[in-house]
């Protein structure tokens, strides 16, 4: 069993107490897309990014010396957005870094796909940018079924908590037999219809990775027995394909 999750814009170099334990295991292709992002304008940069002009000029500055073996730190200490907070894997338990180290990836427009503790630099750059590398159309033609296949979906299901953004990058290269778990955090409107509240999912996501690898999950059925104040599995709006969790 695997997890997926999407990587934040908010990162930091975490080196005091964890330290990287391995290489990402698509280097090649993301040194293609640095040497590329390297030579973008400061407006070029700007764009692609559509931030505003302090976060452009903090990246640019970094983007100019940045390197893929220099400032490293493990990829699940390096994202701060609020999924890694509520995960806050820091806190974890030997037995549950294990687990990480074992079932959890996190999906990346500049990476490709990241073991938890791979050694990576801060950057921006999210899947859905608009940049062409070696002549492909976008990041999504550029990574084609390279994270599907890392995934090794025939040796198990995997446990979907990214962004449709992200999911995008390894959902059109399913195969008949394949098991993608989407994880659903909705609420039930008077009508009858879900709703996600962008906030709350995000919340949830992380803890659900702090659960799983605090209780050892290791099959579909114990995922369901997810335990949350606010969440509660629903048999009757879930499938084979999709758990949906209700707010209670």
């Amino acid at each position: 069993m695997k997890i997926i999750i999407s990587p934040t814009k908010k990162m930091t170099i975490e080196t005091d107490s964890f330290l990287a334990e391995s290489e990402p295991q698509f280097l090649v292709e993301t040194q293609c897309i640095l040497d590329k992002l390297q030579v973008l304008s400061y407006e070029a940069a700007k764009q692609l990014w559509k931030c505003n002009d302090s976060i452009a000029t903090e990246n640019f500055e970094r983007l100019k010396t940045m390197r893929l073996d220099k400032q490293l730190s493990p990829a699940v200490m390096s994202y701060k957005g609020l999924q890694f907070q509520y995960m806050a894997p820091d806190l974890f338990t030997e037995p549950a870094l294990e687990y990480i180290k074992k079932h959890l990836c996190i999906v990346s427009g500049f990476y490709g796909l990241l073991r938890s503790f791979d050694g990576i630099s801060p950057y921006r750059l999210e899947m859905q940018a608009n940049l062409s590398v070696d002549g492909s159309k976008n990041l999504y033609d550029y990574w084609g079924d390279k994270l599907y296949q890392a995934l090794e979906f025939d040796k198990g299901p995997v446990i979907n908590l990214a962004s449709k953004e992200y999911t995008k990058a390894i959902a059109p290269f399913l195969q008949t037999g394949d098991q993608l778990i989407e994880i659903v955090f909705a609420t039930r409107g008077v009508d009858g219809k879900l709703k996600i509240k962008a906030t709350p999912a995000k919340i949830a996501r992380g803890q659900m990775v702090r659960y799983m690898a605090e209780h050892n999950v290791q099959d579909l059925e114990s995922l369901k027995l997810f335990d949350h104040p606010h969440f509660q599995f629903s048999t009757e709006y879930s499938n084979d394909q999709q758990f949906v969790y209700l707010q209670v």
